[in-house]
């Protein structure tokens, strides 16, 4: 009798908020700037410099149609007389702070999405605070009074349908997905809305008749599988209200994956000479940052942006881990020696990935995995001594026979250390 009464018991679900700040980066420039609040305008890159991408825009810009990460030529297109302001990270940085020390009042389970967006676990807080949707409403109003601020939060059973809450109604809004009411308001969104779908699991999806989120939640899961691997089997299980991902608690991080860096050239890269010193100034910092975490890893991966904006990426899976620069980039370079067709670059980047602890790479049956462990310890030298006399004390004799080529591509790039507001389009 007592096992069929547990048999029936209805599991207990999570309560979990997600915070969306609305219009950040804007909001808080008008913060310090309240001129701006009644006028279009966007924080964006430096336009003169070719950064011009919008990364936030206010209400009365996004009503012209103003998108984040375009260019600002196509903003300024769409909204003349449109105002640009150049960002200011540090403030951000601060509100983001402020707004979590809002949050952490009500659970220490709060995950960071980016500056400007968080979960929280309130499974705990209900008996202290009230309701899923009471504490929403409750932060929602402080966040307005102490910081000057407003953000939309939605409130489900899981993260996905909670980040799908926060996007269903801004600015300064609450919205709840129930187990009773989620068929009836998430189903008819489209399938691009589930976080993680981009624009060409859109278009996968539509060539197959699934254009909304109930779509995918009926179709066949093993049909899915089939067609979109591991992603088709996690889609179908987020369309039905199946994410048991946890919130992670303060000051949680998840396990490095990757490392890279990119840079964006203020003019276009043609010349061979300029992109292989722009790649080899890519990798020796990559190098240098895995070297610092202990890390070292078996696949190189190359983007690059074209002239119009087209991207690709590529990757080579190396039969031992590196953390050496010349590895890095003979990986890189090979890889776009293999695959570019020509055409002048607005943008590079090197990556890697498959990590592993420095000291524990497998030795290679085809390479010699001697000469490389030797490099990785000369460079960790030359660390050593960059730490203790300066970066001027030693240099790499490329950089010194080709002087003016490192120092025009140093000119002429803006690298992106690990973009440090992640979630956020730069």
């Amino acid at each position: 009798m007592f096992a069929t009464r547990r048999k029936e018991a209805k599991a207990v679900d999570r309560v979990i908020l997600h915070i969306d700040m609305n219009n950040f980066y804007a909001s808080v420039e008008t913060l310090y700037d309240p001129s701006l609040k009644d006028i279009p305008m966007a924080v964006g890159g430096d336009k003169e410099r070719r950064h011009g991408i919008v990364l936030a825009k206010n209400m009365l810009a996004k009503a012209k149609g103003v998108k984040t990460a375009e260019a600002l030529w196509e903003a300024e297109r769409k909204c003349p007389g449109i105002k640009f302001v150049p960002p200011h990270f540090e403030r951000y940085a601060k509100y983001s702070r402020l707004a979590k020390e809002i949050y952490m009042q009500y659970t220490d389970m709060v995950e960071s999405f980016g500056l400007d967006e968080c979960w929280l676990d309130v499974t705990g807080s209900r008996r202290l605070f009230g309701s899923g949707r009471e504490i929403a409403e409750e932060i929602r109003a402080r966040v307005k009074d102490e910081l000057g601020l407003t953000v939309s939060i939605g409130v489900s059973f899981n993260k996905i349908f909670a980040k799908l809450g926060s996007d269903y109604k801004k600015p300064d809004a609450v919205t709840e997905f129930t187990r009773e009411n989620f068929k009836e308001l998430v189903w008819p969104l489209p399938a691009a809305d589930l976080l993680f779908v981009g624009k060409s699991t859109q278009e996968a999806l539509r060539k197959y008749g699934i254009y909304t989120i109930g779509d995918a939640a009926k179709a066949d899961r093993k049909l899915l599988k089939r067609l979109f691997g591991k992603a088709g089997e996690q889609l179908s299980m987020y369309a039905n209200g199946e994410d048991r991902s946890p919130v992670r608690r303060v000051n949680e991080h998840e396990e490095v994956k990757s490392i890279g860096n990119s840079t964006t050239a203020v003019h276009d890269l043609k010349d061979d000479g300029e992109i292989r010193a722009e790649l080899y100034m890519l990798s020796e910092s990559v190098a240098q940052r895995l070297r610092e975490k202990g890390l070292c890893g078996y696949n190189v991966q190359l983007s690059v942006r074209k002239y119009n904006l087209e991207t690709y990426q590529r990757q080579k899976m190396l039969d031992t881990a590196v953390a050496d620069s010349k590895s890095i980039f003979d990986a890189a370079y090979g890889l776009f020696r293999a695959h570019h067709t020509g055409e002048s670059i607005r943008s590079i980047g090197v990556r890697v990935s498959s990590l592993v602890p420095l000291g524990m790479s497998q030795c290679s049956l085809f390479e010699d995995a001697a000469r490389g462990q030797k490099a990785q310890k000369l460079e960790t030298t030359v660390d050593f001594l960059r730490c203790k006399y300066g970066g001027d004390i030693i240099d790499r004799g490329i950089k010194v026979i080709h002087k003016d080529l490192f120092q025009s591509a140093a000119e002429n790039r803006r690298t992106h250390v690990e973009n440090p507001f992640k979630g956020v389009a730069l």
